[in-house]
């Protein structure tokens, strides 16, 4: 998974509307690490200030929204779980929105703050119009209580886009889509750090999703306290989902798609799911980023758009399997 994704990475850097040679990129990042440079001014600003900065910003999106979903579908027992269908990452999105239009941007970690809130209020609004609350996570409670607070959220954030100013109207649309062309180094340090002490606290929980994912009587008699440990799990997996909807907009599907064909690849056990999922959910988005940036050069499209045209029939295709 992680030569797949440096794979990615070379291709994705030497694509796009200015074509730069693979060879000459792979020289390029050998001779950036000793300190040299061989390309032309030109060359080596789209290389290293445009295309890569955006190519690790994807990847840790990616790699973000795989995490949760690979860890609601375990807490939840129910391969069709992730953030976007569940409705968190439209509740981030709306936090987000209000942190824009109410200034929160312009403070330090606002508008994440403010989508981590609407994180984490979603889950708590799922569990209980699901019935969660009582310990009845049914399969389809929760996915009906996704559409629900979705629809509710949606409705809220056309009602702020109907009274934004139109100045920011267009940005604002183009983010509910997934922008990953706004990538600084201040956001890329925080969604890298967000994702890399998220990853480390829920590896340290793979065996208890796993006892949790093969039933919770099974779990409480191994000694796992369920309850306890699903509510600081959802926390943590509300803020690795908040801050990289708050930074790159609404990317749906990657938490439903990448998760569940790791464990067809690799089996159940998160252990090995975790990991092979972060990359390759960082491998995916990548890919899909670098087909957004070219389908349409000069122009592009927001990523967004390319994974819910992979996503939406793969969840179909999941459903129908489901429902089998």
């Amino acid at each position: 998974m992680l030569a797949v994704f440096l794979a990615l990475t070379l291709v994705s850097l030497a694509i796009g509307s200015v074509h730069i040679g693979p060879g000459r990129v792979f020289q390029s990042l050998i001779e950036a690490l000793a300190g040299g440079r061989s390309l032309s001014s030109q060359e080596d600003l789209i290389i290293f200030a445009v295309r890569l900065p955006r190519i690790i910003f994807a990847g840790i999106v990616g790699a973000s929204l795989s995490l949760g979903g690979v860890v609601f579908q375990a807490l939840l027992r129910n391969p069709l779980a992730d953030p976007y269908i569940l409705g968190i990452s439209g509740g981030s999105a709306l936090g987000a929105i209000i942190g824009i239009l109410i200034g929160a941007s312009s403070f330090y970690l606002g508008t994440p703050l403010l989508a981590f809130l609407g994180a984490l209020a979603t889950v708590f609004l799922v569990f209980i119009v699901s019935g969660g609350n009582r310990g009845a996570l049914l399969d389809n409670s929760l996915l009906l209580s996704g559409v629900v607070v979705n629809a509710f959220f949606s409705a809220a954030i056309l009602f702020f886009l109907s009274i934004a100013d139109s100045m920011e109207l267009h940005s604002i649309t183009f983010w509910l889509m997934g922008d990953l062309s706004r990538a600084s180094a201040r956001e890329i340090g925080v969604a890298a750090a967000c994702l890399l002490g998220g990853f480390i606290l829920l590896y340290r929980q793979a065996l208890k999703l796993n006892l949790i994912a093969q039933g919770e009587e099974n779990a409480l008699q191994l000694g796992v306290n369920v309850e306890r440990t699903r509510q600081w799990i959802l926390i943590v997996t509300s803020l690795i989902t908040a801050v990289a909807v708050s930074l790159s907009g609404i990317i749906g599907f990657v938490g439903i798609m990448v998760p569940h064909m790791m464990r067809l690849v690799f089996g159940s056990d998160h252990r090995l799911l975790i990991p092979a999922s972060v990359l390759f959910g960082a491998s995916f988005l990548v890919a899909a980023d670098t087909v957004a940036r070219v389908v349409l050069a000069p122009a592009e499209l927001p990523v967004g758009v390319i994974t819910a045209l992979c996503g939406a029939p793969y969840f179909i295709f999941l459903l129908k399997r489901k429902g089998n």
